[in-house]
């Protein structure tokens, strides 16, 4: 049940997020040029750059800024800044465990704006592996349903190495680990299934559930950390029942 509502959380920001395109497109560029940076340019011989740029296709990025941010990455063109990962941990309303991953040019600029924006929203930050433990890094493949039952794409990906197939409403999700997400997509090009993203995200191992007024603050201070350039992923352990999720929906 956790996994689905977790991921019931990102769906329903999703709505939100269109209102920032802008932003949604530079985070899915950031990704192309980081991961051609560090793969090489060529997406045939770099499952991660492959996997990037499809996502930024599916967002509707155009062509122009995807090809762009591969030269830039993989030094094709002059350009491109020095993109470092940086991890920050803290709680969030009702003790929801908040996990922040940022992409930034600017290590100073990143933690300032992830500092204010959980202490505007009834957040703290918290140390380093405090929060982390209660999360595990997965392989998430995204899919319309399209027509699909749980039970077609799980005779697709079950030899591949998938885990479990979440329905989430008008999708379904994939969760293996990290080294089987490659095999699992495959397996879905070979079934003639289209997908909408693959990469590794969080999972949480433990969830705390949240009734629709927790949830509500705990979308603010999610909206607000996105709101930052810098921020590229924020996962949550939240847990949220059908039922906060039909009020959250009114």
């Amino acid at each position: 049940m956790s996994g689905h509502s977790k991921w019931a959380t990102t769906k329903h920001k999703k709505a939100a997020i269109d209102a920032k395109r802008g932003k949604l497109f530079a985070k899915l560029i950031k990704n192309i040029e980081v991961a051609a940076r560090t793969g090489g340019g060529d997406p045939d011989g770099n499952p991660t750059l492959y996997d990037a740029i499809q996502k930024a296709k599916k967002s509707s990025v155009p062509n122009d800024n995807i090809e762009r941010a591969r030269k830039r990455g993989g030094g094709e063109e002059a350009g491109g800044a020095d993109w470092q990962t940086i991890m920050y941990e803290g709680y969030g309303p009702n003790g929801v465990a908040v996990l922040i991953e940022c992409l930034t040019d600017n290590r100073n600029r990143a933690a300032g704006e992830v500092r204010v924006a959980m202490t505007r929203n009834g957040g703290n930050m918290a140390d380093p592996g405090s929060v982390a433990y209660l999360f595990h890094r997965k392989g998430v493949v995204t899919l319309e349903k399209n027509g699909l039952s749980e039970d077609d794409v799980l005779m697709a990906v079950l030899d591949a190495g998938a885990e479990e197939v979440n329905d989430l409403g008008d999708s379904f999700e994939i969760i293996s680990e990290p080294g089987d997400l490659i095999a699992v997509r495959t397996a879905l090009q070979s079934a003639g299934i289209d997908y909408d993203s693959a990469e590794s995200g969080f999972q949480p191992s433990v969830s705390v559930p949240v009734d629709a007024d927790g949830a509500r603050k705990v979308f603010k201070l999610v909206d607000a950390l996105e709101d930052s350039d810098d921020v590229q992923n924020v996962y949550t352990n939240v847990d949220l029942s059908d039922e906060v999720l039909a009020q959250l929906d009114d």
